[in-house]
């Protein structure tokens, strides 16, 4: 999920139309983007999901995505394969991305609402030679059930409404991804954040009690908590890119901050590290369709 900023997509653009239809999770529409031929937004029941440049994968429209495409463009050497664990599919952008600059990688996605996938591949294909599997399953399973060391990239990226299910923000969830990676493999994570801050403070820390070598990706505006925006927490058992992708988010349209070190230390000091047992006992959430409050 994310806040789109900037250009507002067309409800129509030439001869492509708006595609409406009810998916698992709420009424999907995907929309084209009049600036952008071949362009498309995904929206989930008004809330924007995704967007996809079917004429070049390359591009990335939502920012946030924007900056887990630097951490993965950063974090592994130019153009090698990876193996990739993407939590949440929606319009398939990012590994539509990873597809095309990283060519043979072999993914999977875990996306609970098939009929979304259904709709995504009738109208967005994917391209030629893809070794992209989409798996109509929990993200939470998926991740617990992912052999030890099988993956070189993780990412969490999962929203029902606007809002993560609780079950994948706990620190037992941060340790079944952590535990899918290869040494030196990298998971991000998409935060959705705003005023107050607290559980932004808590995702941070929550995903450092997993991983020793942690980052986080903002505008400086999301995070003094000026406006609603996205978070992107990385996490390695190695050191991170962290100078190359400041460079790189600060090139954005959007600029972004990288907060690590003490700063990030200072950022999720005091916020407790979520628990199963602690949502449990909050929401008694068990499944990822379950409708949650949102936290912003």
């Amino acid at each position: 999920m994310s806040e789109r900023r900037g250009r507002r997509p067309a409800r129509v653009g030439g001869p492509r139309v708006a595609v409406h239809r009810q998916v698992r999770l709420g009424g999907a529409e995907l929309v084209p983007d009049i600036d952008r031929t071949g362009a498309w937004l995904l929206f989930v029941d008004g809330v924007p999901q995704s967007g996809v440049d079917l004429a070049d994968p390359a591009y990335l429209e939502f920012e946030y995505i924007r900056r887990i495409g630097h951490v993965i463009d950063l974090a592994f050497p130019p153009g090698a394969p990876v193996r990739a664990l993407h939590l949440g599919g929606g319009a398939l952008t990012l590994p539509r991305y990873i597809a095309h600059t990283r060519p043979g990688s072999r993914q999977l996605v875990a996306e609970v609402d098939d009929a979304l996938t259904d709709l995504v591949r009738a109208h967005l294909p994917l391209p030629a030679g893809h070794r992209i599997r989409v798996r109509a399953a929990d993200a939470r399973e998926v991740a617990e059930s992912a052999r030890e060391g099988s993956y070189d990239l993780v990412v969490a990226d999962v929203f029902a409404g606007a809002v993560t299910p609780p079950r994948l923000t706990t620190a037992e969830f941060a340790a079944a991804t952590a535990r899918a990676l290869r040494p030196g493999g990298v998971y991000a994570v998409n935060v959705a954040a705003g005023p107050p801050l607290d559980p932004a403070r808590s995702a941070a820390a929550t995903v450092r009690s997993a991983y020793p070598q942690t980052c986080m990706i903002a505008e400086s505006s999301v995070l003094k908590g000026r406006r609603r925006g996205n978070l992107v927490i990385v996490g390695s058992d190695q050191p991170l890119p962290q100078a190359a992708v400041l460079r790189a988010a600060a090139g954005d349209p959007f600029p972004a901050r990288v907060v690590t070190g003490d700063e990030l230390r200072r950022f999720a000091s005091g916020a407790p590290v979520v628990t199963d047992a602690a949502v449990t006992a909050n929401t008694g959430a068990s499944d990822e369709t379950s409708p949650q409050p949102t936290n912003w």
